[in-house]
């Protein structure tokens, strides 16, 4: 469990940047015009830490909240489990230990390079007589779509028409390869317009959905079908 522990805490430097060799490769920086529209979203860092309890952000030091979100790659520790945890107290010395990590892609970032680079990082810092296995969970590339194609300028402007509000290019962390694999094996781009909240609490017990979201996605849909038609 030292080992591990060891390990994973040196998955991040004190600047928040991932340590894996190679893990970069292929990640873009954010283009001008969209930095601008974020910017223009007038969104609260500050609010959005501190509705979850945070004061300072984890990740990159050099990025801002949003950025962190929407286009900045991610390495995370789901869990951590090994020896005693039940009731009571045993004095154990485990023989194994074991952790899920998982990443979040970005830009051209390959999966099956970067997995291979962490499970050679991995090995890397074993001392004698300790080994490491790994189990597979999937893996996909980010989905990037080229928003230079006129569709895109006319969702922006069918949803600022109905909303009363400009309308902005946001990145998206969550696990759709289907959007990405339109491009690369058909070529097509992908349009994804939500119509959600922040607060909807999506896959929750307690997951809402405003009729407000309902309303205007309808009348959304058809100004931007009337547009490209």
């Amino acid at each position: 469990m030292h080992v591990l522990a060891r390990i994973l805490a040196n998955l991040h430097d004190d600047t928040g940047r991932v340590q894996v060799p190679g893990f970069y490769d292929g990640v873009t920086e954010l283009p001008d015009d969209i930095r601008a529209q974020w910017q223009n979203l007038a969104f609260d860092h500050a609010k959005f830490l501190g509705d979850v309890g945070l004061s300072v952000p984890a990740g990159e030091q050099d990025r801002t909240p949003l950025e962190m979100i929407w286009s900045r790659p991610t390495a995370e520790v789901n869990g951590i489990s090994g020896g005693y945890t039940g009731d009571g107290f045993k004095t154990v010395l485990p023989a194994e230990a074991r952790a899920k990590v998982s990443f979040r892609l970005v830009g051209q970032q390959d999966p099956e390079k970067l997995r291979e680079n962490f499970r050679q990082w991995v090995r890397d810092q074993l001392p004698a007589d300790c080994t490491a296995s790994f189990a597979d969970h999937g893996a996909s590339p980010a989905g990037v779509m080229q928003i230079t194609h006129p569709a895109f300028e006319a969702a922006r402007a069918a949803l600022g028409a109905e909303w009363g509000r400009a309308a902005a290019y946001v990145g998206c962390g969550g696990s759709i390869p289907i959007a990405g694999y339109f491009k690369t094996h058909l070529g097509m781009d992908a349009m994804l317009l939500g119509f959600g909240r922040d607060d909807d609490q999506i896959h929750s017990p307690n997951e809402k959905y405003d009729l407000e979201c309902f309303h205007k996605g309808i009348r959304s849909w058809a100004r931007l079908l009337e547009s490209l038609a």
